[in-house]
Parts: C-alpha cells; sequence; structure tokens
C-alpha cells in the first residue's frame, strides 16, 4: 500500500512540475494566438493610467511657476 502511495505521489509531483498545461489556454491557429495575445495585452497597457487615477494624480497642477487669473475675463 506504501508503494502504490509513493508511486501515486512521485506521478503527481512529475505531472505538477512538467511543462506546459493541459489544456491551451491560446489557439494553435497563429492569427488568433496573436489576436488573441493583443486584446489581453491591451487591458495590461491601461493599468498605470487606473493607478494614477486612483491615486489622484491625474488631477491639474495648481502649483505652476506661473502666474494664472483663474477667473473669467
Amino acid at each position: 500500500m506504501l508503494r502504490i502511495l509513493l508511486l501515486a505521489l512521485l506521478l503527481n509531483i512529475l505531472l505538477i512540475c512538467s511543462s506546459g498545461c493541459l489544456l491551451p489556454v491560446y489557439s494553435g491557429d497563429p492569427e488568433t494566438r496573436i489576436s488573441h495575445l493583443v486584446n489581453q495585452s491591451e487591458g495590461l497597457r491601461l493599468i498605470p493610467d487606473e493607478w494614477q487615477r486612483f491615486w489622484l494624480l491625474d488631477q491639474p497642477n495648481h502649483m505652476t511657476i506661473y502666474r494664472v487669473h483663474g477667473g473669467i475675463i
């Protein structure tokens, strides 16, 4: 019984450490795969903008070196 458990554990470790995945994430067709990768990276491109918006860093800077009137002229 112990030998079967050790063999099953060894088999599980080999399956977990193997490279790749049992089900591929992207299509095998290069055109479709590129389309999926572009769509995925497009969402990651917007993360810095969201971060600045969260910390309110995208607001205008009122401490300018130029004197501005600020009112209606």
